[in-house]
């Protein structure tokens, strides 16, 4: 019945003329002000062209914090632009930090293996083509992402240790096993126990930044992620854990959320 009521209220929006059907293709109404650029990355790591994202107040992002924003599987680097983002980016003002909306492919699962080194190139190249572009601060850069995306935070920021000032892991694909994993996550066992972030988490301490994970009660990931959460804190790593009501999404409506933790960490 909430469905049903809001897309009841979007179609009067839409008759209305406050929405417009290329608002409703797009996720968003307006960027609030901020500058959106997308570029073509010509990787030499994952031998592809990586279409990237970058979103940046008016004037620029010189001396702002970076925040890597990585996305789910099956999805793409514009999956977060969504109305809620810009709101939030808004109201943060001159605390708000510029926005790289990385692309991982389909599955690729951020992390290097056959097909391409992917954890390498966002750190060797996605990054630092940010930076040039925005002259934003190389040393305030945070990584974050969604499902597939929170992984790919979680793993570049245990293999890269001294590059990001806060990880966030929202919904975060992590399997207690192996054997649990999905066709296309990994290469092989030899490949998934090389970015086992939660046997590494569990045997030392991996994390000297904030860390925020937060997940769904009923999301298939809510057993990794908790333990997870518990290993981190065991090891004296500062971390947020968040249990929420619901699944595996949502992810929007939090996006406020996720970019207050970014901003107040890497301060």
């Amino acid at each position: 019945m909430r469905r049903g009521l809001a897309l009841a209220a979007v179609l009067i929006l839409v008759a209305a003329g406050w929405i417009g059907v290329r608002d409703l293709r797009r996720g968003y109404r307006s960027t609030r002000g901020t500058r959106v650029e997308r570029f073509t990355l010509r990787s030499r790591l994952t031998h592809r062209n990586l279409h990237e994202i970058l979103i940046a107040p008016p004037a620029g992002g010189e001396g702002r914090e970076l925040l890597v924003l990585l996305h789910g599987r099956g999805s793409s680097a514009d999956s977060n632009l969504r109305q809620p983002f810009f709101d939030e980016l808004h109201a943060l003002g001159r605390r708000a930090p510029v926005v790289l909306l990385a692309d991982g492919g389909d599955h690729s699962y951020w992390h290097d293996r056959r097909d391409g080194a992917w954890g390498s190139s966002v750190v060797s190249e996605t990054i630092p083509a940010a930076l040039r572009r925005t002259h934003a601060d190389t040393h305030r850069v945070a990584i974050g992402g969604i499902s597939m995306g929170g992984f790919g935070a979680l793993d570049l920021a245990r293999l890269w240790p001294r590059r990001f000032c806060a990880v966030g892991a929202h919904s975060a694909a992590l399997w207690l096993h192996g054997g649990d994993t999905p066709a296309g996550a990994f290469d092989d066992a030899d490949d998934f126990a090389r970015h086992d972030v939660l046997g590494a988490a569990r045997s030392r301490r991996i994390y000297d930044v904030p860390v925020r994970i937060d997940v769904g009660r009923d999301d298939p990931f809510a057993q990794a992620d908790s333990a997870l959460a518990r290993a981190l804190a065991a090891h004296g790593t500062r971390v947020r854990f968040h249990l929420h009501g619901g699944g595996h999404g949502g992810w929007s409506g939090r996006m406020p959320q996720y970019l207050r933790f970014y901003s107040r960490a890497c301060a």
